[in-house]
């Protein structure tokens, strides 16, 4: 992976906080096997950076750093007592209608960081509405209300609504030849996934700054999830 660029990721910054559109393929925290990772880029920017949440490697968007011990407190606070809210969107599979659709189900994670739907889990719940549907997809809001791991795709996949490219939970890897009629592909040439990781996004966050205001920030959809949306209107 090419070096990052961290001040092109800000989409917000004060005294208190950054806030970044963190791009996939590189993880939030240490990472044996990456040369980079958003805190040690974060570092080279500013002296006392904290990451305040986490989002998966190959999730992009919205995630906030602070710069100093209290911000972090501040926001920690707000997390423990599910005042900060997130909206992702999803790429899923088939056409769904979904109206505050509210998935209540207790997740359990094994030790392999994979994670199901289980009684003996913790509590977790999401709140799922529709954007807009295609021929054989949709675009989905998810607004999870607690912070479990991979607590999206295990409530989409419980609600059989797969997010493509989520071969872990159940999802299919996209391809344009399964959206356009007319797909030609070059002899000997293998065709490539529209979209190569799990079609999430952490698309905005809202949370309360140290002066006690809200501050929401939204993060633009990076190439690839670009593309992907493009490809599903052209194609609808």
């Amino acid at each position: 992976m090419k070096k990052v660029d961290f001040q092109k990721l800000i989409l917000f910054e004060s005294e208190d906080y950054l806030v970044i559109n963190k791009p996939p393929y590189l993880s939030s925290l240490d990472d044996r096997h990456e040369a980079q990772n958003i805190l040690d880029l974060a570092r080279m920017y500013t002296s006392d950076p904290q990451l305040c949440h986490r989002l998966d490697k190959e999730t992009s968007g919205c995630l906030v750093i602070a710069k100093n011990p209290v911000a972090y407190r501040h926001l920690a606070m707000q997390f423990e007592n599910r005042k900060v809210e997130k909206v992702y969107h999803a790429v899923v599979e088939g056409i769904k209608d979904f109206k505050n659709e509210l998935v209540d189900k207790n997740l359990l994670s094994n030790n392999k960081g994979i994670a199901k739907v289980s009684k003996e889990g913790k509590p977790a719940q999401t709140i799922f509405n529709t954007l807009k549907t295609y021929y054989k997809h949709t675009l989905v809001e998810c607004k999870p209300i607690t912070g479990r791991l991979h607590q999206i795709r295990v409530h989409l996949a419980y609600l059989k609504s797969p997010i493509c490219g989520d071969t872990l939970y159940g999802g299919n890897t996209l391809y344009l030849s399964s959206l356009k009629r007319r797909f030609n592909l070059k002899k000997e040439t293998e065709e490539l996934p529209i979209m190569q990781r799990v079609s999430l996004h952490a698309y905005s966050i809202t949370f309360e700054g140290l002066d006690n205001l809200p501050l929401k920030v939204e993060a633009p959809y990076p190439k690839d999830f670009q593309v992907l949306v493009h490809q599903l209107e052209k194609n609808a």
